[in-house]
């Protein structure tokens, strides 16, 4: 977290441009106090619609974040970091998280709390999140064996999934075989080459190409990818890749929903009994 300028005290007016902020702010209570959200907002579907688009992920116009006249600028990752100087440049506070793992996902949970003057709700809030995470574990527990999973998170090189995916993996049930390279910053140190995902071997591969569909079809074309022995997914990128309450919660009921295919079992199987709405599509290998 860092704020050049002051964070105000219970802010009334925020542009909020990361999509994970914005879900945790509608669930502590105060979405009246949301100015303006990214075009890239996903959660919750009702501020999509009903609150105006102040920015892009990587761009946006101060004039068009000035005229809501935030009173606090919330922004996530180096990506965004230019824009909030701009905004501080302007004399505008702002609050930016760059967490990479599920432990600074709690913590942007706490400090928006403490930030909106809702800190019973944050600890609330987090603590449904852990008690989720545990029932997924224990699930996990369950499985009669862990596959190896290799998450692709781009394409152009071969990237492989940040930190809080590697986590996910984990707790599901997997054994992420790209963890080492997972916890690495920035992104492009977590390229990967061809010829190392196929000496690792995984038994899954899973991929959520960031702003792009996962082209399982590109992928088995790879020179010598035909020959591997892993079933291979598109897994939803909006539910994985912004590091907020979705991940823990969807985002991880849907990673045990991959591992279990390729176990051969299911999550109700293993006595999950989370909000599991989605299932894994038909495997292309």
């Amino acid at each position: 977290m860092s704020a050049a300028h002051p964070v105000p005290v219970s802010p009334q007016r925020m542009a909020v441009l990361s999509t994970e902020a914005v879900d945790v702010l509608y669930r502590l209570g105060v979405a009246d106090r949301i100015a303006g959200v990214s075009g890239f907002t996903v959660y919750p579907p009702e501020a999509r619609h009903d609150k105006p688009k102040v920015s892009g992920f990587k761009t946006a116009r101060l004039a068009r974040i000035q005229s809501v006249q935030p009173d606090l600028v919330i922004g996530y990752s180096k990506v965004q970091r230019a824009l909030l100087d701009e905004c501080e440049a302007a004399g505008l506070p702002t609050l930016w998280f760059n967490h990479r793992h599920i432990e600074g996902i709690h913590a942007m949970v706490d400090t928006l709390g403490q930030c909106v003057g809702r800190t019973e709700q944050a600890h609330t809030l987090n603590q449904q999140l852990r008690a989720h995470v545990a029932q997924v574990q224990q699930a996990a527990a369950r499985l009669p064996w862990r596959p190896r999973v290799y998450f692709e998170e781009w394409h152009t090189p071969l990237t492989c999934g940040i930190q809080w995916v590697s986590e996910l993996i984990t707790l599901a049930g997997g054994i992420d075989v790209m963890a080492e390279r997972a916890r690495r910053d920035p992104f492009s140190a977590r390229a990967v080459t061809p010829d190392e995902v196929l000496a690792a071997q995984p038994q899954l591969v899973l991929g959520a190409w960031c702003g792009q569909r996962f082209d399982t079809a590109q992928v088995l074309a790879r020179p010598g990818w035909a020959a591997l022995n892993a079933t291979v997914l598109e897994m939803p990128s909006s539910d994985l890749l912004a590091p907020g309450p979705v991940a823990l919660e969807r985002g991880l009921a849907q990673m045990l929903a991959a591992i279990c295919r390729v176990v051969g079992t299911t999550p109700e199987a293993l006595g999950y009994q989370g909000p599991l709405d989605w299932r894994a599509p038909a495997a292309a290998h």
